[in-house]
């Protein structure tokens, strides 16, 4: 029901209540109707359900068969390992589930403890639970707004309706009937929302929704309602996967069969083909991904970016889109002074300073007369000082409402202190600010007994009420066409504009109404104020875009505002004018709205529902989609995207709960510092699998192999199954500390179709595991026709050469020595590690016995590690043609 469109008398009627509100025994009647006023969550998973479910992918599945066997064969340490990878990340995985459920419960804490509610012809405070429709509450300063409320009376009243609506300062409220159906919530002035604060003022209100039927309520239904969506590495990995296990597979069971033909003894087949299907799975891998995102997670905190769930870390790096609230993201969160309109000029805020230097007197006016004689600038900057409630803390904090604090940094940076004005000039009188006629007044007498009232407003209201204006030359009629043309230009500029005027007086009247007090003023000038974008905005709305991502702004502001602050950070150009309020949002069919969703940049005005049909119709393109928030009415959108981000210092409990990450700054640029973190840990992860699958391809085919070339079987099951352990361990997690690659951010987003193996990673894994596999079949073909240890040396030529292809897959088009070979220190302290275990087992007498090695001389040593080099030389040797003959993709 459209309650802010009915007369008060019609809300009285239509709840069946008095300006008293209900008897005692009617509000416990419709207690038992209506249910308490508290939000509902529907009925959770078990903490049971939710180990259980961690344990379903099919990745995971495979793990559990890989350990089976690694026992079945006798290499229990490679089973443990495997099991305790697969506990481990099904422990993270439950508790990021189990932290994403505290979202309902956040919400709810946000309801008011208690309120003050008429009945009976008394006040009484009640829980805020017990509210039903049609009780009357009474709303003061500091209290937290108990349930959805039409207002009945507002003497002053604001309301803080940031994290309902995002809007950036408080809005004030009024009782009359509002005549649009459609105004957005923000826009509606004569009702409260459950979960706001009032900031400023008195009122009453009469309650029109408790529970989930209030905005909060449904948000926080919206907020059940939406579910994970998979990571881009989630939907990768299990497609990855599912073919890995297939081919495994097939593979296995050829080798198997083909060793059977041959005469091969059946439970050496069956042992060398388990093993080998053992090796062949890159059962690190979630090892490696885990302490990947958890090693990004630990540096992105460094950079304000505290991460909740480790897929997040991940997911930055797909993002094609990041929808980003206004208010303290882009912006500071703190209204500034940013041009004047004074003596016929116009003044942005860099001409402040010059210009003052001429117009502002460098000493202190002493009495009225000379504060006002020939002097705007000056007699404007001490008008914004004197008619400011806006007070200096103990701490040195200015505390006051936002449009107040402005004013008052704004004349203390010219020169004009508050404090040291108010010992001249005493406030002896004033006039509050109220809503209806948008105005404030306050009188000041100076040491000749004269006083002056400055007045400031609504720039409609202060013109209405002024015959003249202020210049420089004196005192002259007021010209109401330039105001209104200098009003549209600095409104067209974004800013909140007020007008301030004065009016002298011989002695205070005795006639303190506002008709008699507010009239016949003086124009001073115009102020325009607006919450201005960060420095660092511009830059990273730039390097978003070249990184191929598309910033979009989401806002509860109004849309001059929002095109304004859009235009200044380069999110839309200045031929666009684009902007999309919610209102025509609503009105847009849905056909329409997914047609042009790729195109809008900047939506003003909108509702919750409306952020989450954005970042639907986003996602529906297979765009991936990062949303930021910092109020109740963004949590339903920040679950639903893909990854989340809320707001650490301004944000709500109910964001951060459901969000995937947390901006400890509130600032965009750590957005995309965190971007770019995210695609160097994907691309990491890419390096580990290429590095994984291109060593454990060449085993397989010199096993695959090694029949049809009438060779025995190159390696034993405890060679190939040691083999794995050591070289998927410590040198698959160095490559995790990768630095970036050059020009990371100037490539495009990694599509959602984009597999594993796309940019011809298949082909590599497979052209250079053949040509691991070939030189090593080589080797054996020389080594035993030589009477050499062959199969000793076939073992360390792939383990070494494990090492160098891990060296030469750090990146994809510069050379080893571009990169440096010292590049990555973990890597090289991993291969050395690994290079040292594996002469152990070379040379150590009772390791020989356990892994049937022969210690090799130092001319079978130095052409084992010839052969393994040739991995490195092959790989080097591609990467010069990209760069040669393919520059565009360097």
């Amino acid at each position: 029901m459209n309650w802010h469109l009915k007369e008060i008398s019609e809300v009285v009627q239509e709840l069946n209540t008095s300006s008293e509100g209900v008897s005692s025994k009617e509000a416990k009647r419709r207690l038992e109707e209506f249910g308490p006023n508290e939000l509902k969550a529907k009925k959770k998973r078990t903490s049971f359900m939710m180990v259980v479910d961690q344990f379903k992918d099919f990745l995971i599945i495979t793990l559990f068969f890989a350990a089976i066997v690694a026992g079945i064969v006798g290499d229990p340490i490679d089973a443990i390992a495997i099991l305790a990878i697969v506990i481990l990340n099904a422990i993270i995985g439950f508790i990021q589930e189990y932290r994403a459920e505290k979202a309902i419960e956040a919400l709810r804490l946000m309801a008011a403890p208690t309120a003050i509610v008429l009945r009976d012809g008394t006040t009484h405070s009640v829980a805020a639970a017990e509210l039903v429709p049609g009780d009357v509450v009474v709303l003061e300063a500091g209290r937290i707004v108990p349930a959805d409320m039409r207002l009945i009376e507002a003497v002053s009243l604001k309301v803080e309706e940031a994290a309902l609506t995002g809007e950036s300062i408080p809005v004030e409220k009024q009782k009359k009937a509002l005549h649009d159906e459609k105004l957005p919530l923000g826009d509606r002035t004569n009702i409260v929302y459950s979960g706001t604060a009032i900031s400023y003022g008195r009122g009453a209100g009469i309650v029109i929704a408790t529970g989930m039927d209030t905005e909060l309520g449904k948000i926080a239904h919206m907020l059940e309602e939406e579910k994970d969506v998979r990571t881009p590495l989630q939907h990768r990995l299990s497609v990855f996967s599912k073919k890995l296990a297939l081919a495994i597979l097939v593979i296995v069971a050829i080798i198997f069969t083909f060793g059977l033909l041959r005469g091969e003894d059946i439970v050496l087949m069956f042992l060398t083909s388990v093993s080998l299907a053992v090796a062949a799975i890159p059962e690190a891998l979630p090892a490696v991904i885990t302490i990947s995102l958890a090693f990004g997670a630990g540096k992105m905190v460094k950079q304000n970016a505290l991460i909740r769930k480790l897929p997040a870390v991940e997911t930055l790096g797909s993002v094609t889109y990041v929808c980003s609230d206004k208010t303290g993201t882009l912006t500071l969160n703190k209204m500034t002074v940013e041009e004047i309109y004074v003596d016929g000029k116009l003044l942005k805020q860099k001409q402040f300073a010059e210009e003052s230097a001429d117009l502002v007197s460098k000493s202190r006016p002493e009495t009225v007369s000379h504060l006002i004689k020939d002097r705007p600038l000056s007699t404007l900057f001490t008008a914004m000082a004197l008619s400011n409630d806006a007070t200096l803390g103990k701490e040195g904090q200015i505390i006051g409402d936002p449009t107040e604090v402005a004013l008052y940094v704004h004349a203390n940076n010219m020169g004009f202190n508050k404090e040291a004005l108010f010992k001249d000039f005493p406030r002896v009188a004033e006039i509050p600010f109220d809503s209806e006629r948008k105005l404030m007044t306050t009188f000041h007498k100076g040491a000749n007994g004269r006083l002056v009232s400055f007045t400031k407003g609504a720039i409609e209201a202060i013109a209405e009420r002024s015959r003249a204006g202020m210049t420089s030359t004196g005192i002259k009629d007021l010209d109401l066409e330039e105001i209104n043309r200098v009003n549209e230009e600095m409104a067209a500029d974004g800013s909140r504009i007020i007008g301030i005027a004065f009016r002298e007086w011989n002695s205070l009247p005795l006639n303190m109404s506002t008709e008699n007090v507010e009239t016949g003023l003086t124009l001073l000038g115009l102020v325009g104020m607006m919450d201005p974008p960060r420095e660092e905005a511009k830059e990273a709305v730039s390097i978003s875009k070249t990184a191929g991502i598309k910033p979009v702004m989401i806002t509860g502001d109004h849309p001059l505002t929002a095109r304004a602050i859009a235009k200044r950070i380069g999110i839309l150009d200045d031929d666009d004018d684009g902007v999309i309020t919610g209102r025509i949002l609503d009105e847009m069919p849905l056909h329409e709205f997914e047609r042009q969703v790729e195109h809008i940049r900047v939506y003003s005005r909108v509702a919750p529902e409306q952020k989450l049909k954005i970042v639907k119709a986003l996602q529906d393109k297979h765009q991936f989609v990062a949303m930021t928030g910092d109020g109740v009415n963004d949590a339903p959108a920040l679950r639903r995207a893909n990854i989340g981000i809320a707001m650490g210092i301004t944000g709500t409990d109910v964001t951060k709960e459901a969000s995937d990450m947390i901006l400890l700054d509130d600032n965009f640029a750590t957005i995309v510092k965190a971007v770019r973190e995210g695609r160097r840990i994907y691309s990491n992860i890419l390096k580990f699998i290429k590095y994984s699958l291109t060593s454990n391809a060449g085993t397989i085919w010199v096993i695959f192999l090694a029949p049809f070339l009438g060779l025995p079987l190159p390696m034993l099951p405890i060679q190939i199954l040691w083999m794995n352990l050591l070289c998927d361990s410590l040198p698959g997690l160095a490559l995790t500390s990768e630095p970036e690659e050059k020009g990371i951010m100037r490539r495009p987003p990694r599509p959602y179709s984009e597999g594993v193996f796309a940019h011809g990673r298949g082909r590599f894994i497979l052209v250079f595991g053949l040509i691991i596999g070939v030189a090593a079949l080589a080797l054996q073909a020389l080594a035993r026709d030589a009477g050499m240890p062959w199969q000793t040396m076939i073992f360390t030529s792939l383990v070494l050469g494990r090492m160098a292809v891990a060296m030469a897959v750090r990146s994809e088009y510069d050379s080893l020595l571009r990169i440096g070979v010292f590049g990555n220190r973990p890597l090289v302290g991993a291969i050395l590690i690994t290079f040292a275990l594996q002469l152990a087992v070379v040379y150590v007498p009772f390791l020989n016995e356990i892994f049937k090695t022969e210690p090799l001389n130092l001319s079978e040593l130095a052409i084992t590690l010839s052969v393994s080099a040739i991995a490195l030389v092959a790989i080097e040797a591609e990467k010069l043609y990209l760069r040669i003959v393919k520059k565009d993709m360097v």
